[in-house]
Protein backbone atom coordinates (compact mmCIF):
# COMPACT_ATOMS: atom_id res chain seq x y z
CA UNK A 1 0.00 0.00 0.00
CA UNK A 2 1.22 3.50 -0.91
CA UNK A 3 2.20 6.39 1.64
CA UNK A 4 -0.45 8.06 -0.29
CA UNK A 5 -2.80 5.59 0.41
CA UNK A 6 -2.64 5.37 3.90
CA UNK A 7 -3.24 9.27 4.35
CA UNK A 8 -6.00 9.32 2.29
CA UNK A 9 -7.42 6.76 5.00
CA UNK A 10 -7.30 9.22 8.15
CA UNK A 11 -10.37 10.73 8.64
CA UNK A 12 -9.66 14.63 8.60
CA UNK A 13 -10.75 16.64 11.54
CA UNK A 14 -14.07 18.52 11.08
CA UNK A 15 -13.20 21.84 10.79
CA UNK A 16 -16.79 22.96 12.51
CA UNK A 17 -15.70 21.29 15.47
CA UNK A 18 -12.77 24.07 16.00
CA UNK A 19 -14.97 26.71 14.77
CA UNK A 20 -17.67 25.81 16.85
CA UNK A 21 -15.56 25.39 20.19
CA UNK A 22 -13.82 29.12 19.39
CA UNK A 23 -17.57 30.37 18.94
CA UNK A 24 -18.54 29.24 22.35
CA UNK A 25 -15.77 30.40 23.92
CA UNK A 26 -15.53 33.81 22.55
CA UNK A 27 -19.58 34.14 23.36
CA UNK A 28 -18.89 33.26 26.87
CA UNK A 29 -15.91 35.67 26.97
CA UNK A 30 -18.50 38.45 25.79
CA UNK A 31 -20.90 37.54 28.54
CA UNK A 32 -18.57 38.09 31.17
CA UNK A 33 -17.78 41.28 30.05
CA UNK A 34 -21.06 41.98 32.13
CA UNK A 35 -19.38 41.61 35.22
CA UNK A 36 -18.00 45.02 34.57
CA UNK A 37 -21.16 46.50 35.63
CA UNK A 38 -22.12 44.50 39.01
CA UNK A 39 -21.68 46.80 41.50
CA UNK A 40 -20.01 46.08 45.10
CA UNK A 41 -20.46 48.26 48.49
CA UNK A 42 -17.10 48.58 48.76
CA UNK A 43 -15.01 51.83 47.12
CA UNK A 44 -12.47 52.47 45.52
CA UNK A 45 -9.31 54.37 47.73
CA UNK A 46 -8.88 57.08 45.53
CA UNK A 47 -11.97 58.63 43.70
CA UNK A 48 -14.30 56.67 45.70
CA UNK A 49 -16.88 55.28 43.77
CA UNK A 50 -18.01 51.68 43.54
CA UNK A 51 -15.93 48.93 42.71
CA UNK A 52 -17.37 46.35 40.41
CA UNK A 53 -16.47 42.36 40.25
CA UNK A 54 -14.36 42.88 37.50
CA UNK A 55 -11.98 44.76 39.91
CA UNK A 56 -12.19 42.96 42.56
CA UNK A 57 -11.58 39.98 40.72
CA UNK A 58 -8.36 41.46 39.19
CA UNK A 59 -7.44 42.95 42.41
CA UNK A 60 -8.32 39.28 44.28
CA UNK A 61 -5.97 37.52 42.10
CA UNK A 62 -2.92 39.93 42.50
CA UNK A 63 -3.41 39.66 45.83
CA UNK A 64 -3.22 35.78 45.32
CA UNK A 65 0.14 36.10 43.22
CA UNK A 66 1.45 38.45 45.97
CA UNK A 67 0.52 37.01 49.24
CA UNK A 68 1.10 33.37 48.03
CA UNK A 69 3.87 32.91 50.57
CA UNK A 70 2.10 33.45 53.47
CA UNK A 71 -0.54 31.03 53.03
CA UNK A 72 -0.77 27.76 55.76
CA UNK A 73 0.00 25.49 52.81
CA UNK A 74 3.19 25.44 51.69
CA UNK A 75 2.51 23.64 48.78
CA UNK A 76 -0.01 25.41 47.52
CA UNK A 77 -0.74 25.60 43.80
CA UNK A 78 -1.24 29.28 42.67
CA UNK A 79 -2.18 28.48 39.63
CA UNK A 80 -5.35 26.72 40.68
CA UNK A 81 -6.11 29.51 43.02
CA UNK A 82 -5.66 32.19 40.69
CA UNK A 83 -8.29 30.61 38.59
CA UNK A 84 -10.85 30.39 41.07
CA UNK A 85 -9.90 34.25 41.91
CA UNK A 86 -10.77 34.84 38.19
CA UNK A 87 -14.44 32.80 38.21
CA UNK A 88 -15.47 32.75 41.81
CA UNK A 89 -17.71 36.25 40.89
CA UNK A 90 -18.96 35.60 37.19
CA UNK A 91 -22.05 34.31 38.74
CA UNK A 92 -23.02 37.88 40.61
CA UNK A 93 -23.88 38.61 36.43
CA UNK A 94 -27.14 37.13 37.04
CA UNK A 95 -27.37 36.57 40.82
CA UNK A 96 -25.98 40.17 41.79
CA UNK A 97 -23.65 40.94 44.52
CA UNK A 98 -25.04 39.79 48.21
CA UNK A 99 -23.64 42.37 50.50
CA UNK A 100 -21.80 40.48 53.35
CA UNK A 101 -23.82 41.20 56.16
CA UNK A 102 -26.80 41.48 54.02
CA UNK A 103 -28.61 38.16 56.34
CA UNK A 104 -31.84 38.33 55.00
CA UNK A 105 -30.16 37.55 51.28
CA UNK A 106 -27.70 35.37 52.17
CA UNK A 107 -30.24 32.65 52.91
CA UNK A 108 -30.71 32.33 49.38
CA UNK A 109 -27.34 33.14 47.94
CA UNK A 110 -25.81 29.60 47.14
CA UNK A 111 -28.91 28.67 45.40
CA UNK A 112 -28.66 31.78 43.09
CA UNK A 113 -25.37 31.40 42.55
CA UNK A 114 -25.29 27.56 41.36
CA UNK A 115 -28.36 28.43 38.55
CA UNK A 116 -26.13 31.32 37.29
CA UNK A 117 -23.13 28.93 37.71
CA UNK A 118 -24.99 26.37 35.60
CA UNK A 119 -26.32 29.19 32.65
CA UNK A 120 -22.84 31.01 32.42
CA UNK A 121 -20.35 28.14 32.62
CA UNK A 122 -22.82 26.25 30.27
CA UNK A 123 -21.82 28.64 27.51
CA UNK A 124 -18.39 27.03 27.52
CA UNK A 125 -17.29 23.94 25.73
CA UNK A 126 -18.19 20.61 27.90
CA UNK A 127 -14.60 19.66 29.14
CA UNK A 128 -14.30 23.79 30.35
CA UNK A 129 -17.69 24.04 31.69
CA UNK A 130 -16.74 21.19 33.87
CA UNK A 131 -13.80 22.45 34.68
CA UNK A 132 -14.97 25.79 35.58
CA UNK A 133 -17.61 24.86 37.42
CA UNK A 134 -15.62 22.46 39.51
CA UNK A 135 -13.37 25.10 40.55
CA UNK A 136 -16.59 26.97 41.55
CA UNK A 137 -17.51 24.23 43.44
CA UNK A 138 -14.50 23.57 44.91
CA UNK A 139 -14.61 27.57 46.04
CA UNK A 140 -17.55 27.45 47.29
CA UNK A 141 -16.81 24.05 49.22
CA UNK A 142 -14.05 25.27 50.88
CA UNK A 143 -11.88 22.31 51.81
CA UNK A 144 -9.12 22.02 49.59
CA UNK A 145 -6.20 24.34 50.74
CA UNK A 146 -6.27 26.03 47.69
CA UNK A 147 -9.69 27.35 48.26
CA UNK A 148 -9.16 27.91 51.81
CA UNK A 149 -6.25 30.56 50.76
CA UNK A 150 -8.72 31.74 48.03
CA UNK A 151 -11.35 32.72 50.77
CA UNK A 152 -8.53 34.24 52.74
CA UNK A 153 -7.93 36.33 49.85
CA UNK A 154 -11.43 37.01 49.18
CA UNK A 155 -12.42 38.14 52.37
CA UNK A 156 -9.11 40.21 53.28
CA UNK A 157 -9.81 42.75 50.10
CA UNK A 158 -12.99 44.56 51.42
CA UNK A 159 -11.98 44.81 54.88
CA UNK A 160 -8.80 45.89 53.68
CA UNK A 161 -10.71 48.44 51.10
CA UNK A 162 -13.09 49.83 53.84
CA UNK A 163 -9.81 50.34 56.10
CA UNK A 164 -8.34 52.34 53.83
CA UNK A 165 -11.37 54.60 53.21
CA UNK A 166 -12.20 55.42 56.69
CA UNK A 167 -15.07 52.35 56.82
CA UNK A 168 -17.17 53.59 54.10
CA UNK A 169 -19.34 50.76 53.61
CA UNK A 170 -19.18 49.40 57.37
CA UNK A 171 -20.18 52.85 58.48
CA UNK A 172 -23.17 53.05 55.77
CA UNK A 173 -24.73 50.13 56.90
CA UNK A 174 -24.20 49.85 60.62
CA UNK A 175 -21.20 47.37 61.21
CA UNK A 176 -19.70 46.94 64.12
CA UNK A 177 -16.63 45.26 64.81
CA UNK A 178 -18.20 42.23 66.27
CA UNK A 179 -19.77 41.66 62.68
CA UNK A 180 -16.52 42.22 60.56
CA UNK A 181 -14.40 39.28 62.73
CA UNK A 182 -17.62 36.80 63.04
CA UNK A 183 -18.22 37.23 59.26
CA UNK A 184 -14.70 36.60 58.11
CA UNK A 185 -12.56 34.51 60.94
CA UNK A 186 -12.14 31.43 58.83
CA UNK A 187 -10.05 33.26 56.79
CA UNK A 188 -7.48 32.18 59.20
CA UNK A 189 -7.63 28.79 57.82
CA UNK A 190 -6.06 29.73 54.65
CA UNK A 191 -3.78 31.93 56.11
CA UNK A 192 -3.06 32.57 60.17
CA UNK A 193 -0.50 35.61 59.39
CA UNK A 194 -3.01 37.51 56.99
CA UNK A 195 -5.94 36.88 59.25
CA UNK A 196 -3.66 38.21 62.36
CA UNK A 197 -2.96 41.41 60.02
CA UNK A 198 -6.22 41.81 59.32
CA UNK A 199 -7.68 41.65 63.06
CA UNK A 200 -4.97 44.35 64.28
CA UNK A 201 -6.18 46.35 61.11
CA UNK A 202 -9.82 46.00 62.42
CA UNK A 203 -8.32 47.03 66.00
CA UNK A 204 -7.07 50.06 64.17
CA UNK A 205 -10.04 51.31 62.10
CA UNK A 206 -12.39 50.55 65.55
CA UNK A 207 -9.44 53.14 67.17
CA UNK A 208 -9.42 56.01 64.14
CA UNK A 209 -13.91 56.05 64.40
CA UNK A 210 -13.86 54.50 61.50
CA UNK A 211 -15.59 50.99 62.69
CA UNK A 212 -17.83 51.07 65.54
CA UNK A 213 -16.77 48.55 68.10
CA UNK A 214 -18.85 45.86 69.35
CA UNK A 215 -22.21 46.57 71.50
CA UNK A 216 -20.67 45.65 74.75
CA UNK A 217 -17.54 47.12 74.47
CA UNK A 218 -19.23 50.25 73.82
CA UNK A 219 -21.14 49.67 77.09
CA UNK A 220 -18.19 49.20 78.99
Amino acid sequence: MSSLSLVATVPPTPVSSAAERLERQIQFLVEVDKLKEVFRQTVLTQSRRAENDAEHSWHFALMVLVLAEHANEPRLDVLRVLKMALIHDLVEIDAGDTFAYDTKNMAGQHAREARAADRIFGLLPPDQAQEFRALWDEFEARQTPEAKFAATCDRFHPMLLNCRTEGHAWRQHGITQDRVLARNQHAAEGSRAIWEYAVRMIGAAVAQGHLAPAPSAKEN
